[in-house]
Parts: C-alpha cells; structure tokens; sequence
C-alpha cells in the first residue's frame, strides 16, 4: 500500500513532508467530527492510560506563550511548571501553517471511498461528545474555508474552526491498535526463526552464456490503449544482441513509479529476458502530487480494474504488433512481477478472483484482529470488484507477488482458481501488509498447488523495492531465479495439485535482510 493515504516514508516524495503532515493533520481532525453545526471547539482532552493522567487544553490559551502561562487548564500548570518550556514546543505545533492546497485536497476526496475508510480509521482514536462521526469530508473542507479567511490557516486556526464543544484522543485505543499490529508480525518471526534463511549467492555476473552480462537497452513508449483517456507509458528494457524471447511484465505499487523497480527489470534483462514495466496513470506518484496539491481526488474503485488491464494491453500489442521490440517475444508464457498493489495486480492476472464478501462484513469493524493498515486501500475497492472478477490471462504463467494487500479482496481459499503459479514474499516487519493475515494465512491453502512463500528477515513495505540497485536489490537474485525456473519449467509452471516447487536451489538470499523459504513449515488451513 503504498497502500496508506499519504506515503511517508517513500524516497521521492520528502521534499513535501508539510503537505503530508497536514493532509494526515486534518484528516484527524474531520475524522473526529460531527456532521451537524455545533459551537465552535474549545478544548482537547488527552487521555494517557500508562501514565492514568488526563490532561486539558482550551484553543484560547494558545494564541501565544503569555497566555497559556496565564491559563487555568492542566496544560498551562504543566508549561508553568517547566517554566515555559512544554509551552513553546506546542505552540510551535499548532502554529503551523496548514498550506491552503489542503482546501483542495479536502474539496476534490470528498467522498472518495480511500479517504472515507482513513478517516474511519483515524476516528477511533478519539471522540466528539455525543455526536456522530461525518466521514465524507465536507467538515473538513467547511473548518478550512472558515480557518483561511484571514489569511493562511494554522492548526490552531483551523481546530478552532472546527464545530463541536471537547474533543477527547484517546491513546488507550492507539495503544490498542499498535499491539494488534505487533501481534501481525508474530508469526512471520518464529517460522524465520525455525529455519535457515537463503545462503547469499557468490558475486558473480548475472549475464547469460559464458557468464558475460548482457547489455541492457532502455527506452520510453507510449502506448494507445482503449480503457484509459491518456496513453500508457512504458519503460523497455531489452537485452541487446542476446534476447531470447522470454518476457516479463512488472506493474507498480500504490504512488510509485515504473523506475523504482528498474533494478529488478535490469537484472532480468541481463540474463536475455525482455522486460516491460507500464505507469498505471490513476494512482502512479504524478497521481499522488496531484492529490497532494488538491488537483485530484485518491484513486477511486476503478483503478482495481484498469490496472490488470494495462497489463492485458501491453501483451494484445504485442500481439499485435502495434508494439514493436528489437526482438520478437514470446506472449504465451509470461512472468508478471509485481509490489504492493501492483502484486495485487499481479495475482489478478494469475487468477485469483476477487470477492466483496468480506469487504461489506468487516471493512467498517475498527476492532477486527486481523485489521491492518492495508485494508484502508483494500476497502476503498468495494465498488470495482464486480467488474475486477474475471481478469486473468491465460498467457501468464507464474507471478512474483511482493507485499501485496489480499485478506479482504481475495476469498480464503480462491487459491485453487490460480491459472499461474505464485511466489509470495512478506517482510517481517511490514507495518502497511503485515505477513499476517496478508501472506501467512492465503497461502496455507495456496501452498497445496505449488505456490511458495517467502519471508524477508527485517523486511518492511518499502525497503524489498530495488529502487536504482543495478542487481536488483534485496529481491533481485529471488526474483531472478523464480522467473527463470518458470520459463524453464514452461507450461509446467502452472499451478496443480502436489506439483513440486518451482525455486528448488537455495542460493537466491541476501546478506543484511535474510530470505527464508517457509511454505512446508505452514500450519494446514
């Protein structure tokens, strides 16, 4: 995911930490909202529940430093206490300046089912008294109208802009959540511990025949296709001289880019493979600044749709020859790689049939086990998975699926609709798709085909990405060798009962995050 609504952590977008903090800022804030007009808000309640201290501020003493040492309330005794000190650190925080973009974010997300399912999750850390939560957005974007009429809005201008009387943040519940979290990961850590991890291969040139790097020809496409507006645009990378016709197509994740997965396409194309990586333009990062800079809403429901089909239009051009490669490839068996949403991609290619099933039973309970930050996306596609229910092709034959958000959109058990063999990988320390429910659990039952699961020692949602790594990263020699194993296995490669694992060597590991193949040590379904 990149799959969250704003990816803090993702490598092209820190130069907009204040567009971010602001977006999540005043999320919070509707989030924990009421829908009907009300007086406006007066105070904040913190509760800490380690401590058993809860402590009260009233908006009114932080217009300035002199008047919260002149307060009465809990936070004014404590910044006279620390002579001043606390004070000057909040005051710092709530006088800053909330850029007047966010008014667009808000006016373009309202009633975007991505927003609506954050702002769910963000209500429940706290509460307006007596009154319900308005999860479309519109309060927000009423607050920051009203905050922004004198100027540029602050935080503090716009909380007092907001309607209600107290709002009480309730850090017990944060609490909750961060131990439901950690409890995610559990699992991951003792199959990891039980077994040895992939010996690291020794250096050695990643090229074909007498062991001689290929070398690799890039180049940019555009693509005419019939379900979006815009053409696609697509990176190429094509082994010069050498080609010899096997191809693999590897699809972003949620806010990413084609080119922070060039090291896995480099590494392919070294070894003869020619490999094509399209930008899904509906939720790649140029949508993400778009969003950020209130020009667009988040991605809606149809992007789950449109981007299998970006795939699909990649091979019938192929095919057709209105996209034409220095070599001819052969379109019948084909690897798909792909992270996060683009692994979600991924397995809708191979198969797997998405279900609203569980989306409409537990997408609104903030106390399911399994919730995680993952089914703030997955959630976000309920309307677009009756038309996302019949998008495999046949001519895939195995995917690589890293991180990819499933618990909710695929059924347990939809493994056995597989028409390509899978590989799963997970880090254990993946915040956003946690290895538990989102890779442990599936593959219980996917392992009885041939699929195998992989766990990365250490491994987040953003650090298994090659970005520019020229040998592809931590997943390069994994992805590498289970893309060769299938286009050697051939037709083979496809999913059946009892067939026998597709990675059988054991020298695909990486040295600083270690790579465990786990899929005989899974307990049954």
């Amino acid at each position: 995911m990149n799959h969250v609504c704003a990816r803090p952590s993702h490598p092209k977008a820190r130069h907009r930490p204040g567009r971010r903090v602001a977006l999540l800022c005043g999320s919070l804030l509707a989030a924990l909202l009421p829908a009907a007009p009300a007086r406006a808000l007066e105070e904040v309640v913190f509760q800490i529940p380690l401590l058993e201290i809860t402590f009260r501020v009233r908006l009114g003493e932080l217009q300035s430093a002199d008047q919260l040492l002149a307060g009465n309330s809990d936070l004014a005794e404590i910044d006279r206490a620390t002579n001043g000190a606390v004070g000057r650190q909040i005051l710092a925080l709530f006088q800053q300046p909330v850029p007047l973009s966010l008014k667009q974010v808000a006016s373009r997300s309202v009633g975007s089912p991505l927003l609506e399912q954050a702002m769910l999750v963000i209500s429940s850390f706290g509460t307006v008294e007596g009154r319900p939560t308005d999860l479309s957005g519109r309060t927000l974007e009423k607050a920051l109208a009203r905050a922004s009429a004198g100027g540029e809005p602050t935080l503090l201008s716009l909380m007092k802009a907001l309607p209600g009387q107290r709002v009480t943040i309730d850090l017990a519940q944060a609490q909750r959540i961060a131990s439901r979290m950690k409890s995610q990961l559990k699992e991951a850590d003792a199959l990891i511990a039980a077994l040895p991890a992939a010996t690291v291969p020794v250096a050695r040139s990643t090229g074909t025949g007498a062991g001689a790097a290929l070398p690799v020809i890039r180049r940019s496409v555009k693509l005419q296709v019939s379900h979006r507006a815009e053409p696609l645009d697509l990176l190429v990378l094509e082994p010069a001289g050498g080609g010899d016709g096997r191809l693999a197509l590897i699809s972003h994740g949620l806010w990413d880019t084609p080119t922070s997965f060039e090291g896995w396409g480099n590494r392919l194309a070294a070894r003869g493979i020619t490999v094509v990586l399209p930008r899904h333009p509906g939720s790649d990062i140029s949508q993400q600044q778009a969003v950020l800079a209130g020009q667009a809403p988040p991605p809606g429901p149809e992007e789950l749709v449109r981007r299998p089909k970006d795939l699909h239009a990649v091979l019938d051009a192929l095919e057709a020859g209105t996209l034409v490669l220095d070599r001819p490839v052969n379109t019948r068996r084909v690897v798909v790689l792909g992270h996060s949403w683009g692994a979600t991609t991924a397995l809708q290619l191979a198969g797997v049939r998405p279900s609203d099933r569980s989306l409409r039973q537990r997408c609104g309970n903030l106390n399911d086990p399994e919730r995680n930050l993952s089914w703030t996306l997955q959630c976000s596609w309920l309307a677009g998975v009756s038309a996302a229910e019949t998008l495999a092709d046949p001519r895939v034959i195995a995917v690589g699926a890293v991180s990819p958000p499933v618990s909710l959109l695929f059924p347990k058990g939809s493994g056995v609709d597989l028409s390509a063999r899978v590989l799963l990988v997970s880090g254990s320390r993946d915040w956003v798709v946690p290895p538990d429910p989102e890779a442990i659990t599936p593959m219980r039952w996917g392992r009885r085909r041939g699929n195998q699961l992989v766990l990365a020692s250490g491994g987040d949602h953003f650090n298994l990405r090659p970005e520019e790594q020229p040998d592809g990263g931590v997943l390069g020699p994994l992805l590498q060798a289970w893309s060769e194993a299938a286009f050697a296995a051939g037709d083979a490669a496809r999913p059946a009962a009892e067939a026998a694992p597709l990675l059988r060597s054991r020298d695909w590991g990486d040295g600083e995050i270690p790579l465990v193949e786990v899929t005989e040590a899974l307990p049954p379904p």
